[in-house]
Order: structure tokens, then C-alpha cells, then sequence
């Protein structure tokens, strides 16, 4: 069979196209249908199909934005309100503890303070939950209005979003005022959550309305004799003895303690001053 030359060259020029085809197949596969380097020559570019990457925009920061704090910081409490305090109720005390000392039945969720005549003023409280009550007898060792609070360690370990100190004001956990019950940890003081009074919610020590332990804080003296029991029915009698005063954390045993601290959570303080409240509420029928 004669070929003509040209006919010869125009099959061997579709042979190696198709061979060329069959070679860039696989490429083109593993490409996920990319662009094939010799297109660029052919199309001037891959510009004109090729999409363009897409960012996203990040959020700017906004300082009307709340965060919470991170582990470490210093929280600010909140504001201090001036809160009135308020009287509780008198009630039938026969239980044989010192007059003017406080009693706590975590059983009731009840704190007296120890009037004349057995009676008391009854206040409610929280104690504390499953694992961190306690029983026992202490000192009123010192007096705090919008104390600073600093969880322990262990707290911060539970919770690692607490922050390492908040200042005093209401979103503090301590409330308007804090009663420091000897060296130890503990305290009565007011609160940031009013549900938990009259549960045992705390992790030992006991919460008051701010009204209340307002009130309780202005007839408080130091020294006195705080009593901690189960339950009254069962509880020992308390010493009439004081014994000697022990300083409470955050606080030099040089740094002397006076009542005039008290002035600025006393109601009405530029009428009275804090002798004459505390004999007025001590002897109110």
C-alpha cells in the first residue's frame, strides 16, 4: 500500500496527540480537574475562570462587651450601695449561752445573737454544704465593710475561672459587711445571691441577707464568743470565758481594731454614733 509522505506526517502528528492525551490523563485526575501547565500559553492565564480566596473579616474588639475575667485577674465587685439594716424578730432563747454572744444551729439554718431574759434576735442563713460544715467555738476577731475576697487556692483549683481577688461591692461574694471568726478562714458575712439563704450552699462559712448582717455587724463587738453546733437540742454550753484574742488572716496582730471601722455601715451614723445603736438595738423589746 503506497502512503503519500503528507498523509504519513498528518497520522503521525494525531498519533502523538492522542498519546500526549493519554499521558496527561492521570495528571489531570490528580489534579482534581486543576489547570494544566501549558493552558497558561493557551489562555493567557488562569484568571479568567479561576476563583479567588475568600477571607473572613475578624470581629473587632468591643469594650461594651462582657468577658469573663481571666484566671489571675483582679474583678471589680460592683457598686456600694448605702443599705439599710434591718431589726429581726426577738425570739424565745433558753438554751444556757453567755448574753451578748452569737449561737449557730446549722441544723435550722439559724444564727441568735444572745439577749437578756432569754431571748435572742433570730437571723436565717446559709451554711455550709455536704463536706464543709463545721462545729466549734470562736472569737470575733475582726469587722470588714465591702471586704475584698480572695478564694482560696483550693477554690480556684474547683473553679479556675475565679479570679484571685474581687473588690468589695455587691456582686462580691461577701457582701456589704464580713464578720472574721478568729484566725481561721471563716466568716459571717452578707451575700451576692439571697436564694441560698436557708440552704446549706456555702463551703463553711455563713451567709446573711446584707440587711441582716448589717444590722447583726452594728451590736457585734470584738471578742465576742461565736458558738457553732448540729443542733441546739444537743449542744454543749459555751464558757462564759473569752480567752485571749487571735488576729485574723490579712491582718497584722500589731494593726489594732476599733470600732470607729464600723462607722461607715452604721444607718444614720451622723445622728448616732455606735455605742448609743448598740445599746438602743441590745435593749429593744
Amino acid at each position: 500500500m503506497v502512503t503519500d509522505p503528507e498523509t504519513r506526517t498528518a497520522a503521525r502528528r494525531d498519533f502523538l496527540f492522542l498519546l500526549c492525551l493519554m499521558l496527561m490523563a492521570p495528571l489531570g485526575e490528580a489534579r482534581a480537574q486543576g489547570w494544566p501547565p501549558w493552558a497558561d500559553d493557551a489562555f493567557q492565564g488562569r484568571h479568567s475562570w479561576s476563583r479567588e480566596p475568600q477571607y473572613r473579616e475578624e470581629t473587632p474588639w468591643r469594650a461594651d462587651i462582657q468577658r469573663p475575667p481571666s484566671a489571675g485577674a483582679v474583678q471589680n465587685g460592683g457598686a456600694r450601695p448605702d443599705i439599710v439594716p434591718r431589726t429581726p424578730q426577738v425570739v424565745p432563747f433558753a438554751a444556757s449561752y453567755p448574753v451578748n454572744s452569737i449561737v449557730i444551729d446549722t441544723s435550722t439554718r439559724k444564727l441568735y445573737f444572745v439577749l437578756e431574759g432569754n431571748r435572742a434576735y433570730g437571723y436565717s442563713i446559709s451554711v455550709g454544704r455536704e463536706g464543709f460544715n463545721w462545729v466549734g467555738t470562736e472569737l470575733v476577731s475582726r469587722k470588714q465593710a465591702w471586704p475584698d475576697w480572695h478564694p482560696p487556692a483550693e477554690m480556684r483549683e474547683r473553679d479556675p475561672k475565679l479570679p484571685e481577688k474581687m473588690t468589695g461591692g455587691l456582686k462580691n461574694p461577701l457582701g456589704a459587711v464580713a464578720i472574721y471568726l478568729g484566725n481561721t478562714l471563716y466568716r459571717i458575712h452578707g451575700t451576692n445571691d439571697p436564694k441560698s439563704i436557708g440552704r446549706a450552699a456555702s463551703s463553711g462559712c455563713f451567709r446573711m441577707l446584707n440587711e441582716d448582717v448589717l444590722h447583726l455587724a452594728s451590736i457585734v463587738e470584738i471578742g465576742m464568743p461565736v458558738a457553732v453546733v448540729n443542733s441546739l437540742s444537743a449542744a454543749p454550753e459555751v464558757s462564759q470565758k473569752t480567752g485571749p484574742l487571735r488576729p485574723a488572716p490579712e491582718q497584722s496582730a500589731q494593726e489594732p481594731v476599733i470600732a470607729q471601722q464600723m462607722e461607715m455601715i452604721t444607718p444614720n451614723h451622723r445622728a448616732r454614733d455606735y455605742q448609743t445603736l448598740r445599746r438602743e438595738m441590745l435593749h429593744r423589746p
